[in-house]
């Protein structure tokens, strides 16, 4: 049992899942706005590559974390003007979003660095530091936990009193349940969209910089592996709600943990590598029956003449 839940173990599932919890807060601000977001996986891999990059050059991880959250917000102003600007198909948008990104990112290591696969060392955002080790049971998981955890975290608290807790968050709930509705009582739906798809985005970005400056010191191809769509996953499975979207986010964090961990077992490797999709494919398949979005989300909104 103690393997199951281990302080590495612990670590390890915190650290993973601090990706899927902001990027998941970043896709229910989206859909919560009724824009659908499944290029989630793109803007958290170009908010990776603009983070390392930006760090090398600059030799500070903090100026490569802002890049990419300024990436992952143009990101989501092209995704918005797409989807709530040109009224076009939200998926397609996204899908797009994804491939753009896959691709600009391997040209960009080949024509910065001359290698398609990698690029240099750079500066990394650090943790919490030793003094914390005292604390007891949680003290050995607070010093080796990121800064961008600690953000990701606050965020979410954040997120859930913004949603709940101000005017401005049920205005924004109004818009994803019915903007026609929300429109008549003098709520600038448009505004509402682009600036919470934009928002969602950055921390798509956010999201993406932690694997590259956070988890790791350099970016590699492709570096996301999906992560961006369980982080879908985990917002579906939350509920749309930001503190459901940080316990999936645990949940899926600490299967690909396990996971890690599994790989001495006598099992096949291809095996062991798939159970953190095949998790994802399981819980979608008997969770999203029994939970409904936001009932705007992914339609197009045309503004009414009052």
């Amino acid at each position: 049992m103690s393997d199951f839940l281990s302080v590495g173990i612990l670590q390890a599932t915190l650290a993973i899942a601090t990706p899927l919890f902001i990027g998941a807060l970043g896709g229910l601000l989206c859909e919560r706005a009724g824009v659908i977001n499944v290029g989630l996986d793109g803007i958290m891999l170009a908010g990776a590559f603009v983070a390392a990059v930006t760090s090398y050059f600059t030799q500070s991880a903090w100026l490569g974390l802002a890049a990419a959250v300024a990436v992952g917000a143009c990101l989501g102003l092209l995704h918005a003007g797409i989807c709530v600007g040109f009224k076009a198909d939200h998926v397609v948008s996204g899908v797009a979003i994804n491939i753009l990104s896959t691709s600009a990112t391997i040209f960009l290591l080949q024509f910065l660095f001359g290698n398609k696969g990698q690029s240099p060392s750079c500066p990394k955002i650090g943790s919490l530091g030793s003094h914390w080790a005292s604390i007891p049971v949680v003290g050995p998981i607070l010093q080796n936990m990121s800064y961008v955890t600690l953000i990701g975290l606050l965020l979410v608290l954040a997120g859930h009193i913004f949603l709940y807790h101000t005017k401005m968050g049920l205005r924004l709930r109004a818009v994803g349940e019915n903007p026609y509705a929300a429109q008549s009582l003098g709520v600038p739906v448009v505004n509402y969209m682009y600036a919470s798809v934009i928002v969602g985005c950055a921390l798509a970005g956010l999201a993406g910089s932690f694997l590259s400056i956070g988890m790791l010191n350099v970016f590699t191809k492709n570096m996301t592996a999906g992560r961006g769509f369980i982080a879908l996953a985990a917002m579906i499975f939350g509920r749309w709600t930001p503190f459901g979207a940080l316990l999936a986010s645990l949940f899926f964090g600490y299967v690909m943990a396990w996971q890690i961990n599994a790989q001495g077992w006598q099992v096949p490797a291809q095996f062991v590598e798939a159970i953190p999709y095949l998790t994802t494919l399981l819980v979608l398949a008997f969770v999203s029956k029994r939970v409904r979005g936001p009932a705007h989300a992914g339609r197009v909104y045309v503004r009414s003449e009052l």
